[in-house]
């Protein structure tokens, strides 16, 4: 296998550049009760250079999730009786596909029959370009079976799990034991799925089964919660400006933790909260991108 050291590079914006230039993202998550999440991501998107964002979360949080940043726009997804999008979000969201260059799915979703109903749909997408995260992992770890999403799975699909998160992952698609080492794992679920695994924490790992980067950015104030949110809307902002999943998975891992290091500067580790890493990301792209 590949190991990659190089942290890969966006192109210089042209001076005729405009929004529709710097990628469509459309960021689904959130449920009654989590609402950050969705929001974190969109505005870590934004902070890493999309032109457009679009969250789309269930309509009794739509409100509050429009609240918290003015320069994405949101959509109001039908919810049920938990407050989680409904099976009709599906059809509204497929609908969507069109206008945006990638989708950004799970945190805070919870994990309803209209969130697996909606997530399979998305995986079932030819040609779309799908980051997977939290909620949407969980999800997943319940349709490994036979017939179950790796079969159904036609977009491009990066998978962003904690370890917790990849142990149900793997027990859903493996009969064999995890492996113990985190770059052995990562690339053989990678490889086995057809997918980018980014395989989040202390050296974060990031693989398509045939590369392997492993990050060296990042310190433990980092593990707070909403911290993976921006991630993920980093990535996703990353693969709308036009890299693979595989190199926007990997510039935006690099990024993320440069980012909360920069925080950790400022705040220490101790008080570092994910917002903070969103504030620090436009120092961090400075340090490694020409924009």
């Amino acid at each position: 296998m590949e190991k990659i050291t190089e942290v890969p590079k966006v192109e210089r914006r042209p001076v005729d550049g405009h929004k529709g230039t710097f990628g469509k993202v459309l960021v689904v998550g959130g449920s009654v009760g989590f609402s950050g999440a969705p929001a974190l991501m969109g505005k870590a998107a934004l902070r890493s250079g999309a032109g457009l964002v679009r969250v789309a979360v269930p309509a009794s949080i739509q409100p509050i999730v429009a609240a918290f940043e003015p320069c994405y726009t949101t959509t109001a997804l039908r919810d049920d009786a938990n407050g989680q999008m409904s099976p009709e979000a599906g059809i509204v969201l497929l609908r969507m596909l069109a206008d945006n260059d990638v989708v950004a799915f799970g945190p805070g979703t919870g994990m309803g029959a209209g969130v697996k109903e909606t997530l399979l749909l998305l995986i079932a997408a030819e040609g779309l370009k799908l980051v997977v995260d939290a909620d949407g992992l969980n999800v997943l770890s319940q349709c490994g079976g036979p017939g179950g999403w790796v079969e159904k799975k036609k977009a491009e699909v990066v998978l962003t799990p904690h370890p917790g998160e990849m142990g149900r992952l793997w027990k859903s698609v493996f009969r064999e034991p995890m492996p113990e080492d985190r770059t052995e794992c990562a690339a053989k679920f990678a490889e086995k799925t057809g997918t980018v695994v980014v395989l989040k924490g202390a050296g974060t790992v990031v693989t398509d089964g045939e590369r392997v980067f492993v990050n060296d950015t990042g310190n433990p104030g980092m593990a707070t919660a909403g911290s993976g949110d921006v991630l993920t809307g980093s990535i996703a902002a990353l693969i709308g400006q036009g890299l693979s999943t595989f190199d926007a998975s990997v510039l935006g891992t690099h990024v993320h933790g440069l980012a909360g290091n920069i925080a950790a500067a400022v705040h220490g580790q101790i008080s570092l909260t994910a917002t903070d890493i969103i504030d620090n990301l436009s120092a961090a792209f400075g340090q490694v991108v020409e924009w």
